[in-house]
C-alpha cells in the first residue's frame, strides 16, 4: 500500500501537462518538499512513471543515442502472418503522420494477445517560450479476422501564460467495418491498407474540424461573456490618452470636486 506522499506525487506525475514532467517534479514546490521529507520517494513511485510513458506515448531513444535513452531494451519479433499488411501500414501511416503533423512518430505493430494490428501516432508541440505545450495521440486496433477498426484520440494542450488553462479531449472511434479485398485476389493486403489508412484520415480530418469549432464557439461564447466589453461609463477608454485623463472628470464623466 503506497504512503499518501507517494500516492500524491504518482498523481502529479500521472497528470503532468505534455512536455511538463521534468518541471512538475523539480519545480511544483509541493512535490519538492514531500521529496526533500522522504528522499526515496521518487524510486518508490516507478509505476506512476511507467504508466505516464505508456499512456502519454512517450518517444525514446535506443541504445546509442544521446538523449532520453530507453533502457532494459528487449528484441521484437513481428508477426509473419500478417508482416506484409503491417509493412504497407506502417509505409502509409509514417506517410500519414509526415504530411499532417510535423513533429511526429507513428508505429505499427502486432498485438498477440488480442490479435490485432495497432497504430499508434504521437506529435508533440512544445513552446514554453510562448507558455503553451501540446500533444495529439491516435491510437487504432484493427483486426485482421473480422476486419474491423476502433480507436481513441486524445488531445491536451496546455497555455499557462499568466494563468493556468489546459484542454484535454477523447473521442472514442466505434467498430467500424472495412472492404478487407477478399474480391480482389493478389495485392488484397495494399488495398486493406489503404482502405485502413483512409479511415484514419477521415476520422482525424473531422475530429479536428470539430476542435476548430469547438474554440471558435468557446472564443465567442463563454470566453467573450467573461469578458467585460465596456467600462461602467459604457464608453471606450482612449488608451493612448490615459496618461492625460483627469480621474474624476474624463474617465468618470462627470465634473472633478
Amino acid at each position: 500500500m503506497p504512503s499518501e506522499s507517494a500516492a500524491a506525487v504518482s498523481a502529479f506525475v500521472e497528470g503532468a501537462p505534455p512536455g511538463e514532467l521534468a518541471d512538475v517534479i523539480a519545480e511544483r514546490q509541493d512535490v519538492k518538499k514531500l521529496t526533500a521529507n522522504e528522499p526515496k520517494l521518487l524510486d518508490s513511485i516507478t509505476p506512476a512513471f511507467q504508466k505516464y510513458n505508456e499512456e502519454q506515448l512517450t518517444i525514446v531513444k535506443l541504445p546509442g543515442s544521446n538523449k532520453d535513452e530507453a533502457s532494459d531494451v528487449q528484441p521484437y519479433a513481428p508477426d509473419s502472418e500478417h508482416s506484409d499488411l503491417i509493412s504497407l501500414l506502417l509505409k502509409s501511416l509514417s506517410t500519414h503522420a509526415t504530411e499532417h503533423y510535423p513533429t511526429s512518430t507513428s508505429t505499427v505493430c502486432f498485438h498477440p494477445p488480442t490479435s490485432t494490428i495497432t497504430l499508434l501516432l504521437v506529435s508533440n508541440k512544445y513552446s514554453p517560450s510562448n507558455f503553451w505545450n501540446g500533444r495529439w495521440r491516435s491510437a487504432y486496433h484493427f483486426s485482421p479476422s473480422s476486419s474491423t477498426l476502433t480507436g481513441t484520440i486524445n488531445v491536451d494542450v496546455h497555455y499557462y501564460e499568466d494563468g493556468n488553462v489546459r484542454l484535454t479531449t477523447r473521442k472514442e472511434i466505434q467498430e467500424t467495418k472495412l472492404d478487407d479485398g477478399s474480391s480482389q485476389g493478389e495485392g488484397k493486403e495494399a488495398l486493406l491498407a489503404a482502405e485502413v489508412l483512409r479511415k484514419v484520415e477521415g476520422v482525424e480530418r473531422r475530429y479536428q474540424e470539430e476542435l476548430n469549432k469547438g474554440f471558435a464557439a468557446l472564443s465567442e461564447g463563454e470566453f467573450k461573456g467573461l469578458r467585460r466589453q465596456l467600462p461602467v461609463t459604457r464608453q471606450k477608454v482612449e488608451w493612448e490618452k490615459v496618461g492625460g485623463y483627469r480621474l474624476g472628470q474624463d474617465i468618470g464623466g462627470g465634473r472633478s470636486r
